[in-house]
């Protein structure tokens, strides 16, 4: 494979003006193993000729094309307008006349953001990424790791190039059955073939992406066999009687493909300090951060600004709660600032549908000593509980919101009153990249 990758290195001829950055470059660093892998180092075997063939076209259009840079949002924190709405205010800034490209929706002036989008962390290369670019990046990654590992290649491929859960999960039961055929009858020919015109194995294994090339790393081999009763030859899957190492090897790699979980960017908290600013509860969001389109945001939020008044009289508590649920669905992610005692403010991205520890593990990370119990108050002055598995959007923390951080006042009082020093707040690199809300 490494050959054959090297071979199509040399034969691309860039048309741009330089070079692009590489996917290999992004891994300098030893990326993180989504699957586990066995302690153990075993002889591989290579892809089959059709991943070859993807990983090579991933490679040359890694090479060919310049990835654009992507920022974060400490290089597009900008200016806020005013309003005010439920102790916050989510501000509408003008819109401009430039579209994406192929798209009529127009773009937010970025000069008016809170945070300039929303990204995701490649978990194989570390890559920083927009929400569009996330699958392709993704299955290159996977692509390229057949020269390090084609078993644990092959397994990621299975359980994230197909959407279908179910259909995987039949898959994958299929081939482990093959492999407990194997490991129960070493010497039995008929258990170490696979005919590939099999009514089962075309409909239930062969069309799931990554099934041959998982077989074809346990040691299967494509070979043309002659079919009593047919004059042609056909095509199956043959592997070589095993060694009895090698039966446990297949079994370990069994298991590996039974663990296997869809490979996923993680979302980028976009962790980011702010000095004390009057203008904390301002916020600006870009339109990833909503279910709508920037036209029908646009024009909902001008009904929803004429009809306020009259909804407020009209509806009871009832329908007022149904359509806060609503309104909380058509947030994908949320804002969130926390004030901290020195009045700095703390700023990630969260997911809508995050927990409650989701949001108390970003602070306790952010915090030098987050060990500490804390609280956080939300805008209308209840307290969060750690404990409780509720999500933001259920708190009314969307699409954003200004909490409160304190310390336990009853845990400080004790430390004080052994001569222990005041906790420290945000961790130097934090601090480091302090900025000012304008």
């Amino acid at each position: 494979m490494k050959k054959f990758l090297d071979d199509i290195k040399r034969d691309i001829k860039f048309k741009s003006a330089g070079p692009g950055k590489k996917l290999a470059d992004e891994t300098s660093a030893k990326p993180e193993a989504v699957q586990s892998s066995s302690s153990v180092k075993h002889s591989r075997h290579g892809p089959s000729e059709g991943a070859q063939r993807a990983g090579a076209a991933a490679l040359a259009r890694i090479e060919q094309h310049q990835r654009p840079k992507l920022h974060t949002s400490q290089d597009a924190i900008r200016n806020q307008g005013g309003g005010h709405k439920h102790h916050i205010a989510v501000i509408h800034c003008g819109w401009t006349l430039k579209s994406h490209p192929g798209s009529n929706v127009p773009v937010k002036d970025p000069a008016c953001l809170s945070v300039s989008g929303v990204y995701f962390t490649c978990p194989l290369t570390g890559a920083t990424l927009t929400k569009s670019e996330r699958e392709v990046h993704i299955k290159e990654a996977i692509l390229m790791r057949f020269e390090e590992d084609a078993v644990e290649a092959s397994v990621m491929m299975i359980h994230t190039f197909n959407k279908d859960r179910e259909k995987v999960k039949v898959a994958v039961d299929i081939i482990s059955k093959y492999v407990e055929n194997i490991c129960k009858n070493p010497t039995e020919e008929k258990y170490r073939k696979i005919k590939l015109s099999n009514k089962v194995f075309q409909e239930k294994v062969r069309s799931v992406e990554g099934s041959r090339e998982f077989l074809q790393a346990l040691g299967f081999t494509s070979v043309m066999l002659s079919v009593e009763g047919q004059e042609e030859e056909e095509e199956f899957l043959v592997l070589p009687e095993q060694s009895p190492d090698a039966l446990e090897l297949m079994k370990e790699r069994r298991d590996r493909l039974q663990r296997g979980e869809p490979v996923r960017a993680q979302l980028d908290r976009q962790p980011q300090a702010f000095r004390p600013s009057a203008n904390a509860q301002r916020f600006e969001l870009p339109p990833e951060f909503y279910n709508l389109t920037a036209e029908e945001l646009k024009k909902e939020q001008q009904q929803r600004s004429d009809l306020v008044e009259k909804n407020a009289m009209l509806r009871t508590k009832a329908m007022r709660e149904k359509e806060e649920q609503r309104e909380r669905r058509k947030y994908n992610y949320t804002l969130l600032r926390i004030r901290l005692p020195d009045g700095n403010l703390l700023q990630g991205t969260f997911y809508a549908w995050d927990r409650l520890p989701v949001l108390f593990g970003f602070v306790r990370e952010s915090m030098v000593d987050g060990w500490q119990p804390f609280e956080l108050i939300a805008p209308a002055g209840q307290k969060l509980q750690e404990s409780e598995e509720i999500a933001l959007a259920e708190c009314n923390l969307v699409p954003a919101a200004l909490l409160t951080f304190a310390w336990d006042a009853g845990v400080q009082a004790d430390i004080a009153a052994a001569g222990g020093k005041p906790p420290t707040l945000l961790k130097p690199e934090l601090l480091e990249s302090i900025r000012t809300l304008s």
